[in-house]
This record gives C-alpha cells, sequence and structure tokens, in this order.
C-alpha cells in the first residue's frame, strides 16, 4: 500500500508511519520541518530493513499556500497513492485557549478550515485516480460540547460533520472516508494531562487505524473502550452535563 501521512514526524503520525514502513508500506510523509522529516524517514528505513520507500514532501497546516501544492507534490512523487492520511493538528486547554485569543484563532483555523483545505485536495486527486482512502484525525471531543474542551472540542465538531459529509457524498464514486475519534492517548500533545484509566498508547491506535484503512471502516473510536464512553455521554442530558466536569 502506498501511504501520505500529514503529521508522520510525531506522536500517532509517527506511531502509525514506523507500523506501516514494517510491513512495507510505500511512504510519504508530510510536514512542515525537513530536517524532522529527514530523521523520521532514516528511521523507518531502518525499521523496515531497507524495505520501505519513504518520499518526504513539505506541508505546513499553518500556512494554507503549502497544502494543495504538498498534495500534488506528493502523488507527483509516487504517481498513485491508496491512501491519504491527516494526523497533524493543535491542541490547547480550555483555560490556555480562553486566555489567548490569538492561540483560540489559530487552532480553530488550523484543526478545521486549513485542514479541510488540505483534504479537498487530496478528495480531488483521489476521485481523479478513480479512488482511494481519505483518512483524518479528529477527536472524541467533537462528540458533545463540554466544559474541558468547548473550543478544542469545537474544531473537531466541524472537521467530524465535514468528514461524514464526505462520506455521503462520494463513497460511491470510490473516495472511502475515515473520520478517526481517538480519545485520551499519551502523546506529546497530552503531556502534563492527567490520564483516564483507559487512556491509549500510541502504537495501539495506530494498529486500529492501519486496520480500519485496510478494511475500509467510515468511523473508528480508539481506544475501543470510547465508543462505549461517548455513547454514554452523548446520551446526558443538558442538565446532567451542566453540573459534571467531563
Amino acid at each position: 500500500m502506498i501511504l501520505a501521512i500529514l503529521g508522520a514526524t510525531r506522536g500517532m503520525g509517527r506511531a502509525l508511519a514506523r507500523q506501516a514502513a514494517e510491513r512495507g508500506d510505500t511512504l510519504v510523509l508530510l510536514g512542515r520541518d525537513l530536517d524532522e522529516l529527514e530523521r523520521s524517514a532514516a528511521d523507518l528505513r531502518i525499521r523496515s530493513g531497507g524495505r520501505a520507500e519513504v518520499r518526504l514532501v513539505r506541508a505546513d497546516l499553518d500556512d494554507i499556500g503549502t497544502l494543495a501544492p504538498s498534495v500534488e507534490a506528493a502523488f507527483a512523487a509516487v504517481g498513485r497513492i491508496d491512501a491519504v492520511v491527516v494526523t497533524a493538528g493543535l491542541f490547547g486547554t480550555q483555560d490556555a485557549l480562553e486566555a489567548d485569543p490569538a492561540f483560540a484563532a489559530r487552532l480553530l483555523t488550523v484543526n478545521l478550515s486549513h485542514t479541510v483545505v488540505f483534504c479537498e485536495a487530496a478528495r480531488q486527486r483521489l476521485l481523479a485516480q478513480g479512488g482511494g482512502t481519505l483518512c483524518v484525525f479528529s477527536s472524541v471531543a467533537g462528540d458533545r460540547g463540554r466544559k474541558p474542551v468547548g473550543i478544542y472540542g469545537a474544531s473537531k465538531a466541524g472537521l467530524s460533520h465535514y468528514l461524514e459529509s464526505l462520506d455521503h457524498k462520494y463513497r460511491a464514486a470510490g473516495l472511502v472516508t475515515i473520520c478517526v475519534k481517538p480519545g485520551f492517548v499519551k502523546t506529546g500533545m497530552t503531556a502534563g494531562l492527567k490520564p483516564p484509566p483507559f487512556a491509549g498508547e500510541p502504537d495501539g491506535v495506530a494498529k486500529s487505524v492501519l486496520r480500519a484503512i485496510d478494511r475500509g471502516q467510515p468511523v473508528l473510536y480508539t481506544p475501543a473502550m470510547w465508543a462505549l464512553v461517548m455513547a454514554v455521554i452523548r446520551r446526558l442530558p443538558r442538565f446532567v452535563m451542566r453540573k459534571v466536569g467531563f
């Protein structure tokens, strides 16, 4: 399989790239820091015993001008891409975002507006080649308005809505859209936060994501416990949500 991964140098994206390389997939790594991309590529080649073919393309979700060209460069590098995966994004606590309007605006722009712009470019190229998979990391934070993740959750709610719409509109045309909704995962993004009892590890999440890509699964909660947790949270009445801190 040929995978293009935006965000493959850190956290869940790095774990996903490593597992894909170990099984022999061809990879196009997209990111804003070329030095980090080079280090990641070297790591992947070693882990695969030299079997993995790895290409590098610069793309920065903070810079809208890089997004469509990066998609074109990725496809030009390998000819055909089976799956485009987006793991990149920003996180901030509610307190930090409320205290810094500029940071809040940047997070909303990167996580929603610019991610959609990148996905639209990927969608067009995947459909032009006859089909493929677009797999994007959203979050369980977007499933319900909650006190601790109001602004971050809003960015992910919009992204989940967009991805579901793509799945409805283009699945019959050959575009498989996968919305990944991680719960708490122990990465650099969540460093310093107290993990819940069922917090996930990047490698476990990566394994479930690769399986979802292989199966064409439209929505993935990972770790799996979060599907049950959010099924309950989505059904709680508003007056209960006002009283709880979750």
